[in-house]
């Protein structure tokens, strides 16, 4: 009896893949064909349950962001039982930040991502994630809790300051990339803009 084909694992197999190559060559320059040969699979295949590359690159992208989550759930866990809101907070950014090969990946596919969907209407026309806005919704909930419980520093505009520090992270992160800054300087940046947000008391997470 034939083994009974395990379609979700399938195409995880190709969205790995895709990461594979372009980590390799950049994200402009992969194609499905690329894709079919990393993963060793035919093109029509890939073709099969992807049907188009801006499909293709979508699920990646969803592949990556999925990894990304794995991460930051380990730091958090790493962080103590019950972090605080400024421990959660650092766990997040500097999950983002590239500093080893798989988060240098995830940063570096997602802003070729942006820099491709500039000019390319189908891709722009595709969710960047599935909710954009969903990071600086969360970050803006911690900080509001932080709030309430009167560990903010007078004056933070929670919803802006989650948008400055997400901004910040990403632009540090680029930086790493390009060899501007190291990711300890970068996680200096970070801390010391977390020291104006967050009240002396919670500084310890």
């Amino acid at each position: 009896m034939p083994r009974r084909v395990d379609h979700a694992e399938r195409r995880t197999e190709m969205a790995e893949a895709l990461v594979r190559v372009a980590g390799r060559r950049g994200l402009h320059a992969v194609g499905m064909r690329d894709v079919a040969a990393e993963a060793g699979v035919s093109l029509r295949l890939v073709q099969y349950y992807f049907e188009t590359k801006e499909k293709l690159l979508l699920f990646g992208l969803e592949h990556l962001t999925g990894k990304f989550g794995e991460r930051l759930s380990a730091r958090i866990r790493a962080a103590g039982d019950a972090p605080g809101p400024r421990a959660t907070i650092e766990a997040l950014l500097m999950t983002a930040l590239p500093t080893d090969e798989e988060s240098r990946t995830f940063h570096h596919l997602y802003t070729s991502y942006a820099v491709l969907a500039v000019t390319d209407r189908t891709l722009a026309a595709q969710p960047f994630i599935r909710n954009p806005d969903a990071a600086e919704g969360a970050v803006a909930d911690i900080l509001r809790r932080a709030q309430a419980a009167d560990l903010l520093r007078p004056g933070v505009d929670a919803q802006l300051a989650a948008a400055g520090l997400l901004a910040m992270s990403a632009g540090l992160g680029t930086g790493i990339l390009v060899g501007q800054r190291s990711p300890e300087s970068a996680a200096a940046v970070l801390n010391d803009h977390l020291d104006r947000i967050f009240r002396t008391v919670d500084a310890a997470g």
